[in-house]
């Protein structure tokens, strides 16, 4: 373990693995991450509660970084801040989980009744349900864990389950026949954010559907042919000229005999195949929209499979009995076959490689295809009767909102999709045919007849006595529980003074990919319930991609795992290569090299307070800056001054990256590679003072993005009494930027970079030291240059500077400010072969440029090769560009 004895000697070695797990537990342990702040301005922020069965992926990582950054800096503000935390029991996933565990012991689920499997899936919670948690833990996140929800809670059920029966009496939730994203395996309705596609080699396969009367037929074309067991119309667009006369006549299917007409519908696209389209409004989503249009009710349309997507017999008893019982899958052939043998199957007909002519059943396609995310099997569109929520109606109020601006979505381009999204939004299913959830509390009499209460006895007595009732078996999506997460996490629906203290809350930080799932209908219910917005503020982030660019997946072997990049680099800089990579409205792609960098960033501090504590400078005694009277402790001052002006106002606007970047170039810049060198010698009172200030605003000002190495500091370098970082004050340096002190220091940065820089471009060696002139300075410089001689000659290696004409001769110019300092070259370098070797490498670096640049204006090749290709040759033309430049820049020196 790491010493923890206040003002110890800082290991020489900066190792992340020592300090994280002490720092983390003692956090926890002394509640710091909720202090007692009655009389504080409350800040409330919801994590987005991740499924009790998940691990923490690169995602996770991103989402609940930005969390942590902002509920550090707000408790650094001294804020009452609260980050609500907890898990969603993700009834699915869940199930799942326990039911693999059940199979892998010969055992399943239906052994078992209702409760006991319940039971089990509660065993199960107990004994590996944490596992995100504690990543989440590893990761940093100052979380509430005092109040941990989960939404199977009794009181979070409690609120579940009367907003359930509030909206039904009010009319907003009913039951309804409509078509669902239905799982075959799973044998449940799953939401559209548990359908993925994929590509999959199909079929298209081409029909003849005669008219009824005989007098010919019209051809349609289909990927889906089994289902033309349950087709009910045709349709062609109503402006098609070829079908007009169609339209109204009926079409005998050949297989089952039933009779339906050809409806005009601008669903049919007139340019897509014949421009006729089979319809089937029991299995195909946009069929039902055509179908309703048609006059065709829902509760009509014809549905052909079970749950098990197997035939089933159609409510026309049409279907013929040999296709009945077989798989979806397996009747297709059947059906294709059948049509084929009767002359209705149109060939795809293609040639060979000699030109002859080949028939096929059908044309080869890819085809876009609805999978289940848990269950792995093609998602078929199922007509059930399921419980909806009326969204349209509740859509209303977080519609106004966002107009109004009373939610505030960042980044504002957002707003756009939102709008059209609740605009056009559909009833919500939020049934599901599990054992695992919340159960819905409706009951049904044997006459069909529901009652919907809080509790059997309620519905009882709704229903009369002895009247026999039977609690409907499905479950609540989880999405329709988590909708309620900003509110009933604080004790809702009983008046707690949480809810009165953090309801509403100030920000959401969400993936924009759940944008609709979880975070409108949060608005929804919020608004509805709560009569207040959940948030004041929405900030959308988005995806973490792979360092091409490429979305993340097992299959692609391209997922990257947070605990292993935790592991080699430290949670630290994990962290703030999340927030420096996060722009507002853009992905973040992976780099690990990058990672790697801001652990070096967090090795360069370490490295830089082990060289102030080993110079006396210690822990500051004060929050508002000490007095100082030397130009470079004013300028570091003022730096400090404007870095903090820079990173509130980044926090103020949630951008992350730009509060990052401010932190990083003051620690690396400013104060690494300036101030301290600058000081170096010259550690007298008032500079030990100031320089034991700076470095405390640094760890304060960079907590948020590196809770761990700042804490570990801040305790090593000082007395703090029981004073810890995390809820230490937020700087307050009660100065301000002082002007001739910001000019001299930045002269002197000037003069020493550029200096550097000519003789690195020179090949004269960094160590020389060099005569320098320059007559007739203007009065400030002189000052400056007289001020400061032994920064001069350390830093800038030059044997001071003259204020006289320089010898006659060869000498490069470097500018400063007002003053071009001259220094002779003549003995230093060989002017002449110099010149030469710049010349030469000046024409190669204009050569390659030009080569670069003609290849990047030819079309052909940005447009055929490979992205990379294309990338790698823009960033060499870039190269060679800068390099031509500095040559040139060289040889204009040398005269």
């Amino acid at each position: 373990m790491t010493d923890t004895t206040p003002n110890s000697e800082l290991p020489k070695t900066f190792d992340p693995a020592a300090i994280e797990a002490k720092w983390y537990e003692h956090w926890e342990s002394k509640g710091l991450f909720r202090p007692e702040r009655p009389d504080a301005q409350p800040f409330t922020i919801v994590n987005p509660p991740p499924n009790v069965t998940g691990s923490l992926h690169i995602g996770h990582a991103l989402d609940n970084t930005l969390q942590d950054v902002v509920v550090r800096y707000e408790r650094l503000r001294g804020k009452d801040a609260l980050w609500v935390v907890g898990t969603d029991h993700a009834g699915i996933a869940t199930q799942m989980v326990v039911e693999r565990q059940l199979e892998a012991r010969q055992d399943k689920r239906t052994n078992y009744s209702r409760e006991a499997f319940i039971d089990k899936v509660w065993e199960w919670k107990a004994e590996s349900g944490g596992t995100i948690t504690r990543q989440l833990r590893r990761l940093g996140c100052s979380m509430d864990w005092s109040r941990e929800q989960f939404t199977m809670d009794p009181h979070f059920t409690k609120a579940v389950v009367k907003v359930f029966v509030d909206l039904y009496n009010q009319g907003l939730i009913y039951r309804d026949k409509r078509l669902v994203n239905w799982d075959p395996k799973l044998k449940t309705a799953i939401s559209d954010l548990e359908v993925e596609t994929r590509e999959v080699k199909g079929g298209f396969w081409r029909f003849r559907y005669p008219f009824a009367d005989g007098t010919g037929y019209v051809e349609v074309a289909t990927t889906r042919p089994e289902t033309m067991l349950a087709d009910m119309a045709v349709a062609v667009h109503p402006e098609d000229e070829r079908y007009k006369a169609a339209v109204g006549k009926e079409i005998l299917q050949p297989l089952t005999g039933r009779k339906f007409k050809v409806v005009a519908d601008e669903h049919a696209d007139p340019e897509l195949g014949s421009g006729v389209v089979k319809i089937t409004p029991g299995h195909d989503f946009n069929d039902f929209e055509v179908g309703k249009r048609a006059g065709i009710k829902p509760a009509d349309m014809l549905n052909m499979f079970d749950a098990e997507a197997r035939v089933v017999q159609t409510a026309d008893g049409l279907v013929p009995d040999k296709y009945l019982g077989l798989d979806r899958f397996v009747v297709r052939e059947h059906v294709v076959a059948d049509m084929k043998q009767a002359g209705f199957l149109i060939p795809h007909v293609t040639k060979d490689a000699e030109g002859n002519e080949v028939e096929s059943d059908f044309e080869p396609r890819t085809i876009q295809t609805p999978f289940g995310d848990r269950g792995g099997v093609v998602i078929e569109p199922w007509l059930t009767d399921q419980w909806y929520v009326n969204a349209e109606h509740l859509a209303k109020a977080p519609l106004e909102a966002v107009r109004s601006g009373a939610i505030e979505i960042v980044p504002k381009s957002w707003e756009k999709t939102f709008f059209n999204w609740m605009e056009n939004i559909q009833p919500w299913c939020v049934s599901r045919q599990l054992w695992w959830g919340h159960r819905i509390p409706a009951w049904y009499a044997a006459d069909g007849k529901v009652y919907v209460a809080e509790t059997e006895e309620e519905a009882q007595a709704l229903a009369g006595a002895g009247v026999a009732l039977e609690r409907d078996p499905d479950v609540l999506d989880t999405w329709f529980s988590s909708a309620l997460w900003p509110f009933a996490t604080l004790g809702w629906p009983d008046e707690t003074e949480l809810v009165k203290r953090h309801y509403p809350n100030d920000l959401l930080i969400s993936g924009f990919d759940i944008l609709f799932f979880w975070d409108a209908r949060m608005a929804m219910q919020g608004l509805h319930f709560m009569k207040e917005v959940p948030w004041k503020r929405l900030y959308l982030h988005g995806l973490v991609r792979a360092a091409d660019g490429q979305k993340m997946s097992k299959s692609k072997g391209n997922v990257v795992d947070p605990l292993g990049l935790i592991d080699q680099y430290g949670a630290d800089a994990l962290r703030f290569f999340m927030a420096a990579m996060e722009s507002q409205g853009r992905d973040v792609k992976m780099d690990e090299k990058r990672v790697e960098g801001y652990r070096n960033f967090a090795t360069k501090l370490w490295n830089a307070a082990r060289f102030c504590q080993s110079n006396g400078i210690t822990a500051s005694t004060s929050v508002a800056a000490p007095q100082a009277t030397s130009a470079v402790n004013k300028w570091i001052i003022g730096e400090v001054v404007e870095t903090l002006a820079e990173l509130d106002k980044a926090m103020a606007d949630l951008r992350f990256d730009a509060a990052a970047n401010a932190i990083y170039h003051f620690v690396w810049d400013q104060f690494c590679d300036w101030y301290i060198e600058l000081i170096k010698g010259n550690f007298d009172a008032e500079t030990k003072a100031v320089a034991g200030w700076v470095l405390d605003q640094i760890l304060v000002m960079l907590h948020p993005f590196m809770p761990f190495v700042t804490e570990e500091l801040w305790s090593k370098l000082g007395e703090r009494a029981d004073y810890p970082l995390i809820t230490a004050l937020w700087p307050q340096p009660g100065s301000a930027v002082d002007p001739a002190a910001k000019a001299e220091v930045d002269w002197l940065i000037a003069l020493i970079g550029n200096m550097r820089t000519a003789k690195n471009e020179l090949g004269i060696a960094p160590g020389a030291k060099l005569d320098a002139y320059l007559p007739d300075p203007s009065a400030a410089t002189r000052g400056i240059i007289e001020r400061n001689p032994g920064a001069i000659e350390r830093l800038a290696r030059l044997n001071g500077i003259r204020f006289e004409p320089a010898p006659a001769g060869a000498a490069m110019q470097v500018g400063a400010g007002d003053a071009n300092v001259i220094v002779p070259l003549e003995g230093v370098i060989d002017i002449a072969a110099e010149k030469a070797r710049l010349e030469k490498a000046l024409a190669a670096s204009q050569k390659e440029a030009k080569s670069l640049e003609g290849r990047l204006g030819n079309p052909s090749f940005v447009e055929k090769a490979k992205p990379e290709a294309v990338e790698k040759a823009r960033a060499d033309h870039a190269l060679h560009v800068a390099e031509a430049e500095r040559l040139a820049a060289a040889l204009a020196r040398l005269g």
